[in-house]
């Protein structure tokens, strides 16, 4: 099994950190020269402030929402990303880091009860560095993506999901379009439109050769790996 685990907002929670008195209240990081919105807290996405929004295009919203509004700090968040990092690495032998907060830990071999496996992680991330993170875990690192995304979007989830039997396979797929998949950038994802494939599902109905042709190799990787096979 492999976990992918994404810091929450990563930007708007570091500088939550160090001002406890922005939780629960809109927050939003602009790029460099204050140029555009690259992190949001949840509170901002629900007033409608859309990613990677020119500022200066919002600034009449942003102020009479009151949204506190941040310059971005690379610096900090490189250190705060390290953090979280070495905490992950305790919890695996093997850690493959994605991005600035974003890991795949591998799990293989680790007889633990995953769910309070996962808990714990949160737990220990948010305790020592003040970062929450939502966890998906699942047989491959696409399913994962997957499971991890799913975690956000149902609150009684509690930002972990694991994807561990078929059904839950199945379900998934079922409800995931086209573009929250892993790997398939907005190009794949109109032309898939166009063939009248809409979901993860529908892409796992397709034959090797039909997603050869038209997606290359990472249409049937991706296959593949929504099947439960790991091949990335």
């Amino acid at each position: 099994m492999i976990a992918l685990i994404d810091c929450n907002n990563f930007y708007a929670s570091c500088e939550r950190v160090f001002r406890p008195e922005l939780n629960n209240k809109p927050v939003v990081v602009l790029s460099n020269n204050d140029g555009c919105i690259i992190s949001r807290s949840n509170e901002a996405k629900e007033i409608g402030i859309p990613m990677g929004a020119p500022a200066y295009q919002w600034a009449d919203k942003l102020e009479a929402n009151r949204v506190n509004v941040f310059s971005s700090n690379y610096a900090l968040y490189g250190d705060m990303s390290q953090r979280v990092m070495n905490i992950l690495s305790g919890y695996t032998p093997e850690i493959e880091i994605y991005s600035v907060d974003e890991a795949f830990l591998n799990l293989s071999g680790i007889d633990v009860d995953l769910k309070v496996y996962g808990q714990i992680i949160r737990e220990k991330v948010k305790k020592w560095v003040g970062i929450p993170v939502s966890v998906g875990i699942a047989p491959t690192k696409t399913l994962a993506k997957l499971a991890n995304r799913i975690s956000k979007k149902f609150a009684e989830l509690n930002n972990i999901h694991i994807i561990d039997s078929e059904e839950k396979r199945i379900k998934a797929l079922k409800w995931a379009k086209v573009d929250d998949i892993w790997g398939i950038g907005s190009q794949f994802a109109k032309k898939f439109e166009m063939h009248g494939v809409k979901t993860a599902w529908d892409i796992t109905q397709c034959t090797d050769s039909f997603l050869k042709k038209y997606f290359t190799v990472t249409g049937t990787r991706t296959k593949k790996e929504l099947e439960g096979v790991s091949c990335i």
